[in-house]
Order: C-alpha cells, then sequence, then structure tokens
C-alpha cells in the first residue's frame, strides 16, 4: 500500500495543475482538501484519494505531456496569475493549460520553457552544475576589459558572490553571458554594481536548447532534445524522480502570435 502513496505537492504537479513549488503555496493557504479535510505539507495521498483544489476535484493527468520552447517578448509577465495583466498564459493561449519553468524578467526577452509537467521543474532545477543559461546583453556605456573581469569572476550582490562564469564581449556596449545560477535579476543586478545599465537582455539558451523562433512564436521541444536534456541533468541527480520522462512523439509546432492579434490587443500595447 506504501509504494502506492506519492506526496501531495507530486500528486498536485503530475495533475499539470501547478509546479509542486506552487502547489507548496496552495497547500499551505488551505486551499487543498483530501477526502474533505485540509492536508498538511508532506501529506501522502494513495489513488484512490479525493483531492481538491478550490472545491474542484483534481484527477492525475492522463493527457500527453507539453514541453514548449518559447520566445518570450518584453513585457510578458512570467506567471500563472491570470489576474496580472500580460501575463504569459494568457498572452500564448494554448489549448492545454501549461505554466513557465523559472523566469525571465518582464523587461527581459527570450527563451523560456512551458509545460504542464509539474515534475520537470524539479528535475531541471535541481541539475545545478549542467543547468548553463545563455544569454546576449547590452548596456548603456563602452565596455572594459575590468568589466568583462569583474563579471567573470564574481560580483557581491544579494548578500553573495555569484559564481565565476563565462563573459564574452560581443561589441564596444554588447556581451554574451553563461550562468549556472539564477539569483533574482542576477545580470542586471551585477552590471548595476559595477556602474553599467542594461538597456537589453535576451536569453538565447538553456542547458542544451536554444533560441530558434523569432519573438512572441512557440515550438514542441523534439524527442531528441528532451533526451539528451534529459542525459545532461541525469549525473546531478540524487533520486530516481530527477529523471525527465521521455516526451510521446511530439509534433514539431510553431504558432505566431502578433501584437495585431485580438487576444493581444484587448489587453492592450505593452
Amino acid at each position: 500500500m506504501e509504494d502506492n502513496l506519492k506526496r501531495l505537492n507530486k500528486f498536485i504537479g503530475e495533475t499539470g495543475f501547478c509546479s509542486r513549488r506552487e502547489a507548496d503555496k496552495i497547500i499551505e493557504e488551505g486551499r487543498v482538501t483530501i477526502n474533505g479535510i485540509v492536508p498538511e505539507l508532506g501529506t501522502k495521498v494513495s489513488p484512490d484519494d479525493e483531492v481538491r483544489i478550490d472545491g474542484k476535484l483534481i484527477r492525475e493527468k492522463r493527457e500527453k505531456s507539453v514541453y514548449l520552447a518559447f520566445n518570450k517578448p518584453v513585457g510578458i509577465e512570467c506567471t500563472t496569475n491570470l489576474d496580472v495583466r500580460y501575463n504569459i498564459v494568457d498572452y500564448i493561449n494554448y489549448p492545454t493549460r501549461i505554466f513557465p519553468i523559472g523566469r525571465l524578467d518582464k523587461a527581459s526577452e527570450g527563451l523560456i520553457f512551458m509545460t504542464n509537467d509539474g515534475d520537470i521543474v524539479n528535475k531541471i532545477l535541481r541539475a545545478r552544475n549542467n543547468h548553463e543559461k545563455e544569454y546576449t546583453v547590452t548596456v548603456n556605456k563602452l565596455i572594459t576589459d575590468r568589466f568583462i573581469e569583474k563579471m567573470s569572476n564574481g560580483v557581491p550582490i544579494l548578500d553573495t558572490i555569484t559564481r565565476k562564469c563565462k563573459v564574452e564581449k560581443i561589441s564596444s556596449t554588447t556581451f554574451k553571458i553563461i550562468l549556472t545560477q539564477g539569483l533574482n535579476r542576477q545580470i542586471r543586478r551585477m552590471c548595476e554594481y559595477l556602474g553599467y545599465e542594461v538597456t537589453a537582455l535576451k536569453r538565447i539558451r538553456i542547458i542544451n536548447i536554444s533560441l530558434d523562433v523569432p519573438v512572441g512564436r512557440y515550438r514542441d521541444l523534439t524527442d531528441a532534445e528532451i533526451k539528451e536534456l534529459n542525459d545532461l541533468i541525469e549525473p546531478s541527480s540524487k533520486t530516481e524522480e530527477a529523471s525527465l520522462p521521455k516526451a510521446e512523439t511530439p509534433k514539431r509546432r510553431t504558432e505566431f502570435i502578433k501584437k495585431d492579434d485580438p487576444r493581444f490587443k484587448k489587453r492592450g500595447d505593452y
């Protein structure tokens, strides 16, 4: 019987309702019930238990997992809160419920993963050593050798020193940076500490997936990409849960959402 039990946040994540981290929040808020009783964090459920969120019954996911690579425009906020103007879920308007893996600042653009698999969030974030994120950054004044050296070797922000990272000058005011950590507004804070202001920031790669669609477009990750992603993050995993499940032959699809699209226009311009 014990083998059939799973933690409540994992169960909720696997339904595609939200990520495990978000599940913990709604459990703490008392919005979840198991057989009519409000549970505590860490509670386990069986297949026979009735789990409800805000009174609505949720079930284990039967639909195919969705993994998207989306090129987020500036002005779109990475939140599942539909009350937030210009939220990423409304902008994409995908036919099934999906949510972002991680975040990308509202003022930034570029690659972000979208999924209905709540378990993949922990799997990717657990892969600390191989979780590279690559950005191109434009700043408001000339880039010096000292700036590149300081950015590469670590900058004191948020009561810590940033990890050493790869930084490459592209032009007089643009550089490329590869991070393996995700502090809040990290690149902007690093630049600010050194007296620079970021005027444009674009994420162009997450682990093995590079940005290859225009702003406002998304596509499905291929089987080969997901297999490679799994191979890269597995060495950093410490539990069997940390393996990314293989996707079911996703069709490579691209959709473009124009600024004059009615669903975007109804929220106004950003």
